[in-house]
């Protein structure tokens, strides 16, 4: 009724107004998600191109070599991420003395013209940080007209790799811990993921630069900005020629000292391990997966280009805040070799369900059914194969709260729930379908799923000369069940 009478003006000029003024608060109540609705879109946070540079030592500063790393220009990065079925990318160039200047100067302006030649492919304005106290880590900026001043100022504040001479001072944990509050005060706040994080690790368990710690001084700094690691590394194409056969000694990934597992980082991979440990504190760790692209193999390095080989699957809408919001928040899922292109994953009680990277809450005692959906695509991957998945597992561990020991690596209570194999699901068309039940849920449990196209009960170590392709795996994020006080569902929930 109100719209009707305020439907009745006295003059042209007012009803104009009123048309106006109903169009843009119809337009300011619609959700812009009705515009356009969220799937899966895979893409790649972490890929170097050409600016990042090699250094000329023998000057005072150190001159910087374009190409003298990564050897792609940025628009051939993107052509070739939306040829391997990305819709998004970060370009992460990582930094030297002064290198603040070279994103700003020379990887800002090629950026900006590779989103107007490559213009439907989502690429951020990114860079791989030397992370004080750390190892490296991809610092994401939202889009904006200030993300260039933006990126700037974070990494000229504090890369530890920024000042010439160097200065120790800005390779402390603290000032890392320092970059994470600065950035959680910003009215834009970047996502920073841990990149390969146990590269440096000396052997299972024995971390290197990067340690439990580590990530929970991160997560608690700013648990919106620090929101996880890659479970995947990059670098995958180390074991193969410039024709990509297998059987160079490199071991995947760059890990010489305890290798990848299943392509996979010890971190996440491992059982009941720090990933688990992290998720069992209640904290939303996130896993990714990535190129890390430098140079190719075909062209002698060790990389795939972006969407190749690995890739990091986002619910999102195909817009630069919304593919960020769902990084931050988890609904992701990752994996290798095209195994699967759709995850779904949805827990269920009384009308209420949750999915990847949500939490749902439901009354002690309560059942939950669990259910798997996933897309198996009946096409060739980028090697030419058709990968099918061989074996699905439903893993599960208790929330108990924040561990006493903050280098806690392990998680007692996780465990495979279930394994589900062929025979057991329901396929319809490219879809493949099982369902659990849980009974009597009384305490908070966590739940993610893996998928493999192989037998391997638990991923073992990668050994050099092993070939990718014969060895991939999918990953969730997690789900979140509590069990609280809650209302009961309406009748014929």
């Amino acid at each position: 009724m109100k719209f009707q009478r305020a439907f009745m003006p006295r003059s042209l000029l007012c009803l104009a107004w009123l048309c106006v003024a109903w169009v843009g608060q119809s337009l300011a109540q619609t959700d812009p998600q009705d515009a356009e609705p969220r799937s899966w879109l895979a893409g790649d946070h972490h890929v170097h191109s050409r600016y990042s540079v090699g250094w000329n030592m023998w000057g005072d500063p150190p001159a910087a070599i374009v190409g003298g790393e990564g050897i792609h220009p940025i628009p051939l990065n993107a052509q070739m991420a939306s040829r391997y079925g990305l819709a998004w990318m970060a370009s992460t160039d990582h930094g030297g003395p002064h290198h603040s200047k070279v994103n700003l100067e020379q990887a800002y302006p090629e950026l900006q013209q590779s989103r107007r030649e490559v213009p439907g492919l989502i690429q951020f304005y990114a860079m791989e940080l030397n992370s004080p106290g750390a190892d490296h880590s991809s610092l994401i900026i939202p889009r904006s007209d200030d993300e260039a001043q933006q990126l700037f100022d974070l990494e000229s504040r504090f890369d530890k790799k920024e000042s010439y001479p160097r200065d120790p001072a800005r390779d402390m944990p603290s000032r890392m811990l320092e970059a994470l509050h600065y950035m959680d005060g910003l009215l834009r706040k970047p996502v920073v993921i841990a990149n390969h994080p146990a590269r440096s690790a000396k052997g299972l368990g024995r971390y290197g630069l990067d340690t439990p710690g580590t990530f929970r001084d991160w997560n608690d700094a700013a648990p919106g900005i620090a929101v996880g690691m890659e479970g995947a590394p990059g670098h995958q194409a180390m074991s193969l020629d410039r024709h990509g056969s297998p059987g160079r000694s490199e071991q995947r990934g760059g890990y010489s000292r305890f290798a990848t597992m299943g392509s996979f980082d010890q971190m996440t991979a491992r059982l009941g391990g720090l990933w688990d440990a992290l998720l069992g504190e209640g904290r939303r760790w996130w896993i990714t997966a990535n190129s890390d692209s430098h140079v190719h193999f075909s062209e002698g390095g060790g990389d795939f280009w972006p969407g190749e080989y690995s890739k990091t699957y986002v619910y999102a809408a195909h817009d630069y805040d919304d593919i960020l919001a769902g990084i931050r928040a988890g609904r992701m899922f990752v994996t290798t070799g095209d195994l699967i292109s759709e995850l779904y994953v949805t827990a269920d009680w009384g009308g209420r369900s949750a999915g990847i990277g949500e939490e749902l809450s439901l009354p002690p005692g309560a059942d939950v059914t669990v259910t798997i959906r996933f897309r198996d695509p009946d096409a060739p991957n980028h090697h030419g194969d058709r990968p099918s998945v061989a074996r699905v597992d439903l893993i599960t561990g208790e929330v108990s709260g924040r561990a006493l020991d903050r280098e806690s690596d392990v998680n007692p209570s996780t465990r495979v729930l279930a394994r589900f194999v062929p025979d057991q699901w329901r396929a319809a068309g490219p879809y493949r379908t099982v369902e659990y039940t849980l009974k009597d849920l009384r305490g908070p449990i966590y739940l993610r799923v893996r998928g493999t196209s192989g037998v391997e009960p638990e991923p073992q170590p990668d050994t050099p000369g092993e070939d990718p392709w014969n060895d991939l795996w999918f990953y969730s994020n997690p789900i979140f069940i509590t069990p609280e006080a809650v209302p009961a569902p309406p009748a014929g929930g």
